[in-house]
């Protein structure tokens, strides 16, 4: 198990917030829903290779990202399909499509491994991004943790329609992902990712912790960090506004 330090930082760190990134790095490492641990490693990877593609910056600043011909410059550990999506998801998710995900689809990435490695990727942002907020390189990578095998588990409740991947509505929720609701409200962004369960309680394990627990967000009488909710709120729409969040 990796144990994340922040003791060399130059503001000190909850322990809380140790503990969850200590949590999610131990998991990354671990055979997924529906990714080995190689591979949920691999995507963790690219990720942050994304971040020095010549042709996803090309496509940034073009008008639209299908105007741009050329290829990633990956690491080279996975298919093609997954490091597209890997790369549009770190570097240009304001301008991902419908149409974009039906091609994802067609060329073999099936709705379960896209919605665990949209986790991954999600997972390894927050914690990156954590650390380069306190002036710090990202953390290391685990190494992977070879015994056992994805589970493959597909929950029940599931409906299409609702957005570009199967989702449970909280009206159709079972008993084995009750907790997958607990304390808030079945929103938009807490369905996103519920074809994979375990994706939404590691990534949202990782929101309660970095931003609010569920209860708190609308708790405005309590002070529940070191600064008041509007301004945690305030900060949010900025980032949100920056990073082209719509929702």
């Amino acid at each position: 198990m990796t144990e994340f330090s922040y003791h060399h930082a130059h503001w000190p760190v909850r322990a809380d917030l140790v503990a969850a990134h200590t949590k999610a790095w131990t998991r990354l490492a671990k055979a997924g829903t529906w990714h080995s641990a190689a591979e949920r490693l691999a995507i963790a990877a690219e990720a942050r290779h994304a971040l020095g593609c010549g042709f996803c910056a090309e496509r940034k600043a073009a008008l639209s990202p299908e105007a741009v011909d050329g290829a990633h410059e990956s690491l080279g550990d996975l298919p093609d399909v997954m490091v597209d999506c890997i790369h549009r998801i770190r570097t240009d998710p304001g301008r991902l499509t419908r149409a974009w995900r039906e091609r994802t689809r067609t060329a073999g990435l099936e709705d379960e491994r896209y919605v665990e490695l949209v986790g991954v990727v999600a997972t390894v942002v927050a914690i990156d991004q954590f650390n380069r907020g306190l002036g710090l390189e990202p953390p290391a990578l685990p190494d992977p943790v070879l015994d056992g095998t994805p589970s493959n588990y597909r929950p029940e409740g599931l409906s299409d329609g609702r957005a570009w991947v199967p989702v449970i509505h909280p009206d159709d929720v079972r008993a084995p992902e009750q907790d997958l609701y607990e304390g808030g409200s079945g929103a938009n962004i807490k369905q996103a990712m519920t074809l994979v369960p375990d994706e939404v309680r590691g990534f949202f394990d990782l929101v309660s912790t970095q931003y609010l627990p569920p209860a708190a967000m609308r708790d405005y009488g309590t002070r529940h960090r070191a600064i008041d909710n509007a301004q945690i709120e305030l900060l949010a729409s900025r980032v949100s506004a920056l990073n082209q969040c719509v929702y």
